[in-house]
């Protein structure tokens, strides 16, 4: 297919997976627009287009994990494109060689169909999106920007949402109490990501007092 004959979507943008060229492993998916496409082609350097952004970034320009295109083929309709690569490192933010490592759960998915999910749940998944507001650190976001403030203002939002729901537990008031520790438990996952400690270490903790 002619590289003409590619077709961007209504906001000019096509999903690129990038695949790797030694062993083929799928190892992630991002959104190009003309000029992305056409940096990557020219200078071999996987480019892509930040929808939350809204500008060009370098894959690893920041890490240095780039990824060098080896071979570029489009869908049969033209609207998705393959990218193998040679990984110059891990693809994913986590340091995981592929954002799919992952495995999906049968189970929790009907369960979270269900309501709402267990507490572990909820949390594992807010500190995902914490940790990917972190990685791109989006205009407009209170995530980011508490990020960016540092430990220092993090530290005295977990102090001054614990005492928030101290004071509301105190109260007697069982919906303020409920309202402010759901604001002291994201304040206290912003604060984790920022320090770069995980909830599976901080549970390892747990578990190690409890033997």
């Amino acid at each position: 297919m002619e590289i003409t004959k590619i077709q961007f979507d209504v906001n000019g943008l096509i999903p690129a997976v990038l695949q790797d060229s030694t062993d083929g492993e799928i190892l992630m998916v991002g959104y190009m627009n003309k000029e992305s496409l056409s940096r990557t082609l020219e200078s071999n350097d996987v480019w892509f287009y930040s929808r939350s952004r809204e500008k060009l970034w370098l894959k690893g320009g920041t890490s240095g994990n780039r990824m060098k295109m080896v071979a570029i083929s489009p869908d049969c309709d033209g609207d998705a494109l393959l990218l193998k690569v040679e990984a110059q490192g891990p693809a994913c933010h986590t340091g995981q060689k592929t954002c799919f490592y992952e495995k999906f759960n049968l189970e929790e998915w009907e369960s979270a169909e269900k309501g709402v999910g267990s507490i572990g749940e909820i949390l594992d998944r807010l500190a995902s999106t914490i940790s990917n507001r972190n990685d791109e650190m989006p205009d407009g976001s209170y995530t980011a920007e508490l990020l960016r403030e540092g430990l220092e203002k993090i530290g005295q939002k977990v102090i001054e949402e614990a005492g928030e729901t101290a004071l509301a537990a105190l109260g007697n008031s069982k919906s303020k109490t409920k309202q402010e520790s759901a604001d002291l438990l994201y304040h206290l996952l912003v604060l984790l990501e920022s320090k770069g400690v995980s909830l599976e270490e901080v549970a390892a903790e747990l578990v190690s007092r409890y033997k």
